[in-house]
């Protein structure tokens, strides 16, 4: 009897199996690289559709405290036409906000994840039994801890997140029945030419804008970490801000084919037209180089499963050792399940960004 599919499902999985994308890496030498970075790159940025249009930054300090010995800030910033982030900065202490101190401090982007709360828990929000939990379950407060290493940390929410949850207050909009708001977004943003991951790239970009102005911080030491879709975003931010001098992808490893078409593990916020048929996640981790880049893996992560986190690893190998990077490529593999490794980070931050006096290796793009 021949075989008969009646399933869209089963077909987008053996279609996806079957695809090598346009710029799969399959060179060995840095001018293979070269080349392949110089032809790959631009049309990769160019998934992201139009960028919304900058606006002035119209800064406005809301609220700043003290918590566990850091100075924490939330700002609210213009961000795009039509919409405003709240922003979120933690320092050190009291005497890196006002650039009292001799050297400035070096700043990281932080996203988050698909998580409750958004940039909260990131941020060290641990005030309710819910955002401890999350916190606790997956070492989510990076922001915090990164902070009380020397780190001035930042971070803000992407849409249906947070401060920008169309389903809270002052929204208090409901999805659609069936629908979710990343997909929701996803669909307005592509009829207007734009993909959501575009419109918080930029709105990433215009906070680090305000942050590298503030007068304690390095605006020549910026780099980015995020986990799970902040992952993706810390992906995206790093290919496409010169100013990132390192990254940090925490269990943000796979291969569309296993965690996007087999898993159903995306959603419309982390995708943009056409990326798959250019490139694979490994190429897209791969274009950073010779950029530093950490990745963290969990062993027993359920979302992006072990076996295909590695295998992306791997390829990642490859293309850093063609690019001549090797050293500059790290792998915290953890045992532990989806969440932040947290056992390289402050070490690595430290050498390519350094604190306090200590200024980091300055890699070249």
């Amino acid at each position: 009897m021949k075989d008969r599919n009646l399933s869209p499902q089963r077909m987008f999985i053996r279609l996806a199996e079957e695809h090598i994308p346009r710029f799969r890496f399959a060179g060995t030498s840095a001018e293979d690289f070269r080349k392949w970075k110089e032809a790959a790159l631009p049309l990769v940025r160019a998934t992201l559709g139009s960028l919304p249009d900058r606006v002035p930054l119209d800064p406005e300090l809301q609220v700043e405290w003290v918590h566990d010995g850091l100075l924490k800030q939330r700002w609210i910033i213009e961000v795009s036409r039509h919409i405003s982030t709240v922003l979120q900065i933690n320092y050190p202490d009291e005497g890196s906000r006002g650039g009292s101190r001799k050297e400035r401090l070096p700043a990281i982007l932080c996203w988050h994840g698909h998580f409750f709360g958004g940039k909260e828990t990131v941020m060290g929000n641990d005030s309710s039994p819910r955002l401890a939990q999350i916190a606790s379950a997956h070492n989510s407060a990076y922001g915090h801890t990164m902070a009380k290493a020397g780190f001035v940390t930042f971070g803000l929410d992407w849409f249906g997140y947070g401060d920008r949850n169309d389903s809270d207050k002052p929204n208090w909009r409901s999805a659609p029945e069936c629908k979710d708001w990343c997909d929701v977004y996803y669909l307005h943003a592509t009829m207007l030419g734009m993909t959501p991951l575009g419109m918080y790239i930029a709105h990433g970009m215009a906070a680090t804008d305000f942050v590298c102005s503030l007068p304690g911080v390095d605006a020549g030491r910026v780099g980015v970490m995020g986990l799970s879709a902040g992952g993706t975003l810390a992906l995206w931010s790093a290919l496409c801000d010169a100013r990132i001098k390192a990254a940090e992808l925490i269990c943000y490893s796979d291969l569309w084919a296993a965690f996007g078409f087999r898993d159903i593990n995306y959603c419309g916020m982390e995708i943009a037209p056409g990326l798959f048929a250019l490139v694979d996640v490994p190429d897209l981790q791969g274009l950073l180089a010779p950029l530093p880049l950490l990745n963290d893996i969990g062993v027993h992560d359920t979302c992006y499963k072990a076996d295909t986190a590695m295998a992306c690893f791997r390829q990642v190998e490859r293309i850093y050792r063609a690019a001549g990077a090797s050293e500059r490529l790290e792998l915290d593999l953890f045992d532990g399940e989806h969440a932040w490794g947290a056992n390289k980070s402050v070490e690595f931050f430290n050498r390519y960004l350094g604190t306090g006096g200590q200024r980091g290796g300055q890699p070249s793009r």
